[in-house]
C-alpha cells in the first residue's frame, strides 16, 4: 500500500508540475500589449504567488470537505482536534503522562512528547511556514536578474542539502546513513547532468543569456545573484524542515497543512500588494508608492495574453500541491525533494524525446547517478516495508499462540 501511494504521489507531482513548468516558462517571456505596439515582462512574483496560493487553499478545503468523516466536526476536519478522541491532536494526556506520537515523515525522527500543543501554537507554526514561502519565491525570481538560468538550476538542484542541514540545525533531527548517500548521489548526478551539457544547452544562446541577466553588467552582479539564490535555498530548507517538525508534533494531514499555509500565504502577500508601499527591489518591484496589486491588474488588462498561462500556472500549481503535501505527510521532505528534483530531470528528458535534442555522454552519466540514488532509496524503503510486514506477522503469530 505504501509503495502504491508513493507511485500515485510521484505520478501526480510529475503530471501537474510538468504542465506547471510549461506555464511558468510562458509567464517569463514578454507579453504583447493589447494594441500590439509594445511588449513587456510581468515582474510581480507576489501576484503569481497569491493566485496560486488562493487556489491551493481552495482546493485543499474542497478535498478536506469531500473526505470529511460523518463523525467529525468541521473544526476536527480542519486539523485542530484529535480525530479519534476529540482532544487536542498533540496534547492528549492521561494520568499526568503525555502521550507520544510518532510520524514516519523521514523514517528517522525520534518520538517526542506532545505536551505543548494548542491551536495557537499550531497556527503560529503555519504562519512561520507561510512567511518563509512568501519571501522565498521573490528571491528566486530576483536572482534571475543577476545570474544565468543554468546557474539558477544548478543552485536549485542542490536543494536537498539545505533541507537536511535545516532539519539538523533547527530541530536536531538525525537521518539514516543511506539518506546522506541518496542526497549526495542525487545532487551530484543533477550537477553532472547540468554541467556537462553542450554549449547550447548550458546557455540557450547569447540572446537568452543577455535577456535573463538584466543587471549582468554591474560589477557585483554574480555576488548579488548568488546571495539571492542562497537566501532562497535557505528559506526552502527552513520551509521543508519546519513542515517535518509540524508533522512530528501534531496529528494533522497534509491537506490540512496545505489549507492553512496557503491561506496565510494569500493573506500575507495580499496585504503586501494592497498597501501603497515604496518600491522594494525583490518583493515589490512595481511599487513607487502605488499598490502592487493595481500595477499587476493593470498589466493583465493591457496584456491579455497573460491570462491563459496565469490560469494554467495557478490551477496546476494548486492541484500539484495536493500531491506535494500527500507526499510530505507520508514520506517526508527528503523524499519529496528527491521527487521534485528528479522531475526536473524528466522535464529535460521529455524535451530530448519531443524535440530530438542530443545528450552528451556526461549528461547520460549524470542521469545514471541520479537514478542510482533513487534506486538506493527505493531498495531501502522496500526492505523496511518487508521487515515491518515480517514483524507484524510474527506478532500476530504470538498472539494466536497465546
Amino acid at each position: 500500500m505504501s509503495f502504491i501511494r508513493l507511485i500515485f504521489c510521484v505520478a501526480g507531482v510529475y503530471s501537474m508540475f510538468l504542465w506547471w513548468a510549461i506555464a511558468q516558462e510562458r509567464l517569463s517571456v514578454p507579453f504583447q500589449s493589447i494594441d500590439g505596439e509594445s511588449s513587456a515582462k510581468f515582474r510581480s512574483a507576489l501576484f503569481l504567488g497569491t493566485c496560486q496560493s488562493f487556489l491551493s487553499s481552495l482546493s485543499a478545503l474542497i478535498y478536506i470537505l469531500i473526505r470529511k468523516k460523518p463523525s467529525e466536526t468541521l473544526i476536527q476536519a480542519l486539523g485542530f482536534h484529535d480525530k479519534n478522541s476529540g482532544e487536542p491532536a498533540s496534547a492528549s494526556t492521561a494520568n499526568g503522562k503525555a502521550h507520544t506520537h510518532t510520524h514516519h515523515t523521514n523514517g528517522s525522527a525520534k518520538p517526542r512528547p506532545d505536551t505543548r500543543f494548542s491551536s495557537k501554537a499550531l497556527l503560529l507554526s503555519y504562519a512561520q511556514c507561510a512567511t518563509f514561502i512568501t519571501f522565498a519565491a521573490p528571491f528566486g525570481f530576483a536572482a534571475l536578474s543577476y545570474i544565468s538560468y543554468p546557474a539558477m538550476v544548478l543552485g536549485k538542484s542542490c536543494k536537498l542539502v539545505p533541507v537536511m542541514i535545516m532539519n539538523v540545525l533547527l530541530y536536531r533531527r538525525r537521518f539514516a546513513p543511506h539518506k546522506y548517500l541518496v542526497v549526495f548521489m542525487v545532487t551530484t548526478g543533477i550537477t553532472i547532468f547540468m554541467g556537462f551539457g553542450s554549449d547550447s544547452q548550458k546557455h540557450g544562446g547569447k540572446k537568452a543569456v543577455s535577456a535573463s541577466m538584466d543587471h549582468g553588467s554591474t560589477p557585483y552582479a554574480s555576488l548579488i545573484g548568488a546571495s539571492y539564490l542562497l537566501i532562497n535555498l535557505a528559506l526552502d530548507g527552513a520551509i521543508n524542515s519546519t513542515q517535518d517538525e509540524i508533522f512530528s508534533r501534531y496529528k494533522i494531514s497534509g491537506q490540512q497543512m496545505m489549507l492553512w499555509i496557503n491561506l496565510m500565504c494569500t493573506c500575507i502577500s495580499f496585504v503586501l500588494m494592497v498597501l501603497p508601499l515604496p518600491s522594494i527591489p525583490v518583493l515589490l518591484p512595481s511599487g513607487n508608492g502605488r499598490s502592487e496589486l493595481v500595477a499587476a491588474l493593470t498589466f493583465v488588462q493591457q496584456h491579455p495574453g497573460i491570462i491563459s498561462p496565469l490560469i494554467e500556472f495557478s490551477v496546476t500549481g494548486a492541484l500539484g500541491q495536493l500531491f506535494i503535501f500527500e507526499t510530505l505527510q507520508h514520506f517526508g521532505s527528503l523524499t519529496l525533494v528527491t521527487i521534485t528534483l528528479t522531475r526536473k530531470m524528466f522535464t529535460m528528458l521529455l524535451s530530448v524525446v519531443v524535440y530530438n535534442h542530443q545528450l552528451t555522454p556526461g549528461q547520460w552519466l549524470g542521469a545514471a547517478v541520479v537514478f542510482a540514488g533513487i534506486s538506493v532509496e527505493a531498495f531501502v524503503k522496500r526492505n523496511d516495508v518487508h521487515a515491518k510486514r515480517v514483524l507484524q506477522e510474527k506478532e500476530k503469530a504470538k498472539l494466536k499462540s497465546l
